[in-house]
């Protein structure tokens, strides 16, 4: 278990996001912290969305002061963590608010998230984290209630902890019924979409997108949270060693290794 911040002590927030700097989500989140403690923006400087944990290693990240505690990385969201935690700040922040990300990140969407991608850099270097988004589509996005609650859900952080490699992706609907539920990660309930095209080159090109398969979902899921108009918090854990496959494949070690034998 990460320890709480002392009492005494300001605590010291970092804010990132995979959106961009100037994100109104993210905007909405260093406002709605005001108070909490000392406020620091490492994020990138143009929308990295679905950049998971992706870094840059292929040519030099560059990095910009824009205002007090505020800088801008030309890089993916895991970049900016990178940067913050072993460049720009004088020590580990006791928390990383990730987000407010505009779209929800449920299910298998946790993968490819950019803003679960910052938050698990910074639990991989020790740092509590929690990635929040805001589960929506189209237009009319609003922030506001999503803040309030990231302040509220910092502030007990704060004062109780994480569990060691433990970040909390939260998905806060945009019509929130007042109620918060703990959850799991749902299993894929979306079909994955190409939608093919042609250049006026006539090169063929695909559109990603997604649409949603019919079903009952799990009523623990994130996605049962969030439909029934709840804010769903899903504990994601970095250790990804399945224990009982350990156990149960470790026979083959033997069986591989007498196949390697000439024959």
């Amino acid at each position: 278990m990460r320890l709480p911040q002392s009492k005494n002590l300001v605590p010291d927030i970092l804010i990132t996001n995979d959106d961009g700097i100037h994100a109104a989500g993210l905007r909405a989140l260093v406002a709605g912290l005001a108070g909490l403690g000392t406020i620091s923006v490492v994020a990138p400087s143009q929308e990295r969305s679905a950049a998971a944990q992706s870094i840059t290693v292929r040519h030099p990240i560059f990095c910009e002061q824009i205002a007090e505690r505020e800088w801008s990385v030309d890089g993916t969201p895991a970049d900016s963590m990178m940067v913050a935690l072993h460049r720009l700040l004088p020590k580990p922040p006791d928390l990383v608010i990730s987000g407010i990300n505009r779209g929800a990140n449920l299910g298998e969407n946790v993968f490819y998230s950019g803003t679960v991608g910052a938050a698990t850099e910074a639990v991989i270097n020790h740092v509590p984290a929690v990635a929040i988004s805001l589960a929506h589509r189209g237009e009319g996005f609003k922030y506001d209630h999503a803040a309030r609650f990231a302040k509220q859900l910092g502030h007990l952080i704060l004062q109780k902890g994480l569990p060691t490699g433990v970040l909390l992706n939260v998905n806060v609907p945009i019509e929130w019924k007042g109620g918060v539920r703990f959850t799991r990660q749902s299993g894929k309930v979306t079909r994955t979409v190409l939608q093919e095209g042609a250049d006026p080159r006539g090169r063929i090109y695909y559109w990603l997108n997604e649409e949603p398969v019919g079903g009952p979902l799990d009523p623990q899921s994130d996605y049962a949270a969030v439909f029934e108009g709840l804010i769903s918090i899903t504990p994601i854990e970095l250790e990804r060693t399945h224990e009982p496959s350990l156990n149960h494949l470790s026979h083959w070690a033997g069986l591989l290794a007498d196949g390697t034998r000439s024959k």
